[in-house]
């Protein structure tokens, strides 16, 4: 069992005094964790981490999903160490720029231009920036069931986490139902003709139903809006070339990072040359939009692991064993679910590549409490599972260790179950990362 985090406590109290929240990204954040639980991570290899402490933890999540392949995974550093030598950053564009953009249009097809980031922010900002420039109007419609699209005022301000937001900026989104094509046509029929685009994920819990992407994809070209479609979680995990191959749906514009350059810092908008090119330097029938346009944009070691990540997808059964493992993972957390009486408190869901799960109370209500005690219990035992995201790196034994430690989580969440919450869990539940103010005691 661990339970010594000595460490983490000091390097916890010294990361709050000089970052503002304590981490420099909020789903990374102590809020988001129990308080007996590693602050830090000093290294990683495969799906295997270190903390400050030195507890050895199997890790699921795997930065926020953009390590798809494993931590450190040697094909993608080589490359990087080799492209470090040459230098990172110049005056003019690094010639990999150009290699790096055929690599990712040989692989996602459906686009015609691409541009690379540092970050999926970047990505979706740009692609609504392009749809309002192109269609000339203001408001942008994001899905109300997908969590996050980005850091920038569009879409912070649509959240109850708002603060330093005006309303005017903020009224320019409005939101619409996943899988409810009656819900798309009265948003439309509300604002017509003035949505400029359509953003959502192909996919999160439950796929798409009654043809719902290519019926949206209608609606939104009917009305003269842009389908922008947000590849950040789906691209690399469902398929290489993301959930629009997957459902065969061609969108205007699509948006990705995370798992495409294993963990680098990389992230691109790619899209119909119709609406990229309003960021180029020659068309003349469009107001020219400052389009992503980032000092660090084109930093050579990231766009090398890009390309060697690329690389590795095409040669190697990557999206078949995200779906194997991930598969072995949700059977085996049924089964000591069902072992332990718990099957109608703890349940996964989601794609088997991209697994989440869910804690419900006695009363079968959504529990932040019951949550923290979860990742208390998992923790302690070895395993660090914000979600039940695996990578490449998971092997079969991998999976079955963490359904052990699993299990024993669960015969701790079955005695809260009965006698208490509050007995088992040591210090405050987790919260929300959208939340208006903080409590006074978070």
């Amino acid at each position: 069992m661990i339970d010594k985090f000595d460490e983490s406590e000091r390097l916890r109290k010294r990361a709050h005094a000089l970052v503002p929240g304590g981490s420099h990204t909020y789903a990374k954040g102590d809020d988001q964790y129990p308080v007996r639980s590693p602050s830090h991570v000093v290294r990683g290899l495969g799906c295997r981490v270190w903390d400050a402490d030195g507890n050895e933890y199997i890790e699921y999540g795997n930065g926020n999903r953009a390590v798809a392949l494993g931590h450190a995974f040697p094909a993608v550093v080589d490359e990087v160490k080799r492209e470090l030598d040459k230098g990172v950053s110049f005056t003019r564009p690094g010639a990999i720029e150009v290699e790096a953009a055929e690599t990712f249009l040989s692989v996602v097809k459906n686009a015609e231009m691409v541009k690379f980031s540092k970050d999926g922010s970047d990505a979706t900002s740009g692609a609504v920036k392009l749809a309002r420039a192109y269609t000339g109007r203001d408001l942008i419609a994001i899905c109300a069931d997908h969590p996050f699209f980005s850091v920038d005022d569009w879409f912070i301000g649509s959240t109850p986490m708002h603060g330093g937001i005006p309303d005017p900026v903020r009224d320019l989104t409005v939101k619409f139902r996943y899988n409810d094509i009656e819900n798309v046509k009265a948003l439309i029929a509300q604002y017509p003709g003035r949505i400029a685009g359509f953003i959502l994920e192909a996919e999160r819990i439950d796929p798409p139903k009654d043809n719902f992407l290519h019926e949206l994809q209608r609606l939104a070209r009917a009305d003269g809006a842009l389908f922008i479609l947000d590849e950040m979680i789906t691209g690399f995990r469902w398929h290489e070339q993301g959930a629009q191959h997957v459902y065969g749906i061609d969108p205007d514009l699509s948006t990705w990072g995370k798992a495409m350059a294993n963990g680098f810092s990389v992230s691109a908008l790619a899209g119909k040359r119709e609406y990229m090119r309003l960021g180029d330097l020659t068309q003349t029938d469009h107001k020219r939009v400052f389009l992503m346009s980032t000092t660090h944009g084109g930093e050579t070691h990231g766009l090398a692991a890009a390309i060697a990540t690329m690389q590795v997808y095409q040669r190697e059964p990557v999206i078949e064993r995200l779906q194997a493992a991930g598969d072995r993972l949700r059977r085996g957390v049924a089964e000591v679910a069902a072992l332990h009486g718990v099957q109608s408190h703890i349940t996964t869901m989601g794609r088997s590549c991209n697994l989440l799960f869910g804690t419900l109370d006695g009363d079968g209500q959504p529990s932040q409490a019951f949550r923290t005690l979860f990742l208390q219990e998992t923790i302690k035992r070895g395993v660090i599972m914000p979600s039940l995201v695996v990578c490449y790196a998971h092997s079969d034994a991998d999976i079955d260790q963490t359904i052990e430690a699993v299990s024993g989580a669960m015969a701790v969440y079955k005695q809260a179950l009965d006698g208490g919450v509050e007995r088992f869990l040591v210090g405050r539940p987790s919260e929300p990362v959208y939340r208006t103010y903080n409590t006074p005691s978070g």
